[in-house]
């Protein structure tokens, strides 16, 4: 599994991050930026994913973005402000890739093809964060659950999400007893089956129609900007001597 955002770098830009690009162990509950700090790399995840949480001054917190194989951790280097107010933390272990962050504003700086690409990724991101906002503002918490199941399920290869209540609990900035009744009358429904800390998308298309518009407008938005497949011709982790299926095919 690829990145999709690096995927869509024109080849050019590819070949010239191609060294510099390190593959990295992102382990489940790493965090990659504090708020408020400047962060050395940006990251591209490929079967990890990360959760961008706000964290209130009493120790709550909330997801607010969740970034996977189609994105970035670190845009707020490139709008100019170097820091965020998130603290990113890895929500579902995996792998990925990270570049020195002043290599990535270099090439964003260069202009072209990279920064028309990143701008529409940050408008697709500050979509997801608008959307996020809104739906747990004024969505149940069932349909809230569904949608960050869904944004989780597209970010894997598979259909089982390593995610335990307690997580859940504190992404939605919820109470655990809430979440583990909206997962009962989910598994109750047959669309997920839910075991220490696994859980299992049965029917992703009962989820769907369980989940608020909230989801749909995300996805969309990030079809619409995004490129949609990494290719062969930019198997960056065949270059880089990683195994992936497009090499593989090859």
């Amino acid at each position: 599994m690829e990145n999709r955002l690096l995927a869509a770098f024109p080849e050019a830009e590819l070949s010239r991050l191609l060294p510099h690009l390190e593959p990295v162990d992102l382990t489940l509950g790493r965090v990659l930026c504090e708020p408020g700090s400047r962060s050395s790399y940006v990251y591209f995840p490929t079967s990890a994913i990360v959760s961008m949480l706000y964290v209130m001054e009493n120790g709550a917190s909330a997801e607010v973005a969740v970034v996977g194989s189609e994105g970035m951790v670190g845009i707020a280097l490139l709008m100019g402000g170097g820091s965020t107010t998130s603290q990113a933390v890895v929500q579902n272990g995996g792998s990925g890739f990270r570049l020195k962050a002043s290599l990535m504003l270099d090439e964003f700086n260069r202009g072209g093809p990279v920064l028309r690409l990143m701008l529409r990724y940050t408008q697709a991101f500050m979509t997801q964060t608008a959307q996020i906002a809104a739906c747990n503002r004024h969505h149940a918490l069932e349909q809230q659950l569904c949608r960050l199941l869904l944004l989780s399920h597209d970010r894997l290869s598979g259909d089982e999400i390593v995610i335990t209540q307690e997580l859940i609990a504190n992404l939605l900035g919820v109470r655990r007893e809430g979440v583990t009744a909206a997962a009962g009358h989910l598994q109750l429904a047959g669309l997920i089956r839910y075991k220490r800390g696994r859980i299992t998308i049965i029917n992703r298309a009962g989820l769907e129609k369980r989940s608020c518009e909230c989801y749909a407008v995300v996805r969309n938005e990030y079809n619409r900007l995004l490129p949609a497949a990494p290719t062969p011709r930019h198997s960056y982790a065949g270059a880089l001597g990683i195994y992936s299926p497009a090499t593989a095919a090859a």
